[in-house]
């Protein structure tokens, strides 16, 4: 895969959004929209992104995998990552049975403070893993279930992935090759590693697990006021 450069010029993933028994609305990656309870929610600003004239696969937000798509009966309107163009983004790699796992409480906390000020402006996007320990060992249902009634969290869930090794989600190779960690480490190193994309789709940072999520906020609130770039 040619090494990218920002996340919109990866083509579309395929994204699901499955809602709840308490009718919140989640996001899982390698899909489409689709509902269970309710209609879909409005779709996030922006538009597809249109063909990039760089390489191809140096952005975050017009790239597709198929071998992620979940099965066929959770297929609905397929949700390019282009329709988070502009936003600034955190990623999240999370499990439920890790020393970290509060840090959901941190995260859904941030989430709600700067989307008060700044509702199309930022979201978080958590992206479940079960490489660590075996820490996240649930079903997605199980895992978005555990996040709403322990943490009342309302921020996107994706549908569980690995991030290091042969298997691991096209989108967090990319995030590892753009930012390695200390001494030039790429692989994610345990659950709640953090990366922050910026309006223009590039990464902006990257936290090891142990960076608690409410001391990002000035990082984060740095990109949004930030001059909107033309993209």
């Amino acid at each position: 895969m040619a090494s990218a450069t920002t996340i919109y010029d990866f083509k579309p993933l395929n994204m699901y959004l499955r809602r709840h028994v308490r009718s919140q609305m989640t996001v899982m990656a390698g899909g489409a929209l689709a509902s269970r309870h309710l209609p879909a929610s409005p779709r996030p600003a922006g538009r597809r992104a249109a063909p990039s004239s760089r390489r191809p696969h140096s952005t975050f937000v017009t790239w597709r995998e198929s071998q992620l798509t979940p099965p066929a009966a959770e297929k609905g309107e397929e949700t390019p990552l282009a329709d988070y163009k502009g936003k600034v983004v955190l990623v999240v790699n999370t499990a439920s049975k890790c020393g970290f796992t509060p840090q959901y409480a941190g995260l859904e906390a941030l989430y709600k403070k700067i989307t008060e000020k700044h509702p199309e402006d930022f979201t978080i996007l958590g992206f479940p893993c079960n490489q660590f320990g075996g820490q996240e060992p649930g079903t997605d249902d199980d895992i978005q279930n555990f996040c709403q009634v322990n943490y009342g969290v309302t921020f996107p869930i994706m549908k569980k992935v690995d991030v290091n090794g042969d298997n691991a989600d096209p989108l967090f190779k990319w995030l590892k090759e753009e930012m390695p960690g200390i001494m030039g480490l790429k692989r994610v190193k345990w659950n709640f590693e953090k990366f922050l994309i910026g309006r223009d789709g590039k990464v902006k940072g990257r936290w090891a697990s142990t960076t608690k999520p409410e001391s990002l906020e000035k990082d984060i609130l740095k990109e949004i006021e930030a001059p909107k770039p033309s993209i």
